[in-house]
C-alpha cells in the first residue's frame, strides 16, 4: 500500500516539475492567494502560505478519496 502511494507521489512530482518547467505561469497563483502571509524586513523575509496549503490539502484529499475509495 505504501509502495503504491510513493510511486503515485513520485509520478505526480515529476508531472508537476514538467508543467512548471514548460509553463511556469500556470503555478504563478501559488503563494499569492488572499490569506498567504508575507512579511519582509531589513534582515529577512517570512512567508507563510496558509491559503495555498489549504487549497492543496483539499485537492489532495479529493484525489486520494477518488483513487483509494473502497
Amino acid at each position: 500500500m505504501i509502495g503504491k502511494a510513493l510511486i503515485i507521489a513520485g509520478v505526480a512530482l515529476v508531472l508537476l516539475g514538467i508543467i512548471y518547467s514548460w509553463a511556469p505561469g500556470w503555478l504563478g497563483w501559488f503563494g499569492n492567494l488572499p490569506g498567504d502571509i508575507r512579511r519582509e524586513g531589513e534582515h529577512g523575509t517570512v512567508f507563510i502560505p496558509i491559503t495555498s496549503m489549504i487549497v492543496i490539502s483539499i485537492v489532495l484529499s479529493l484525489v486520494i478519496n477518488l483513487f483509494f475509495r473502497r
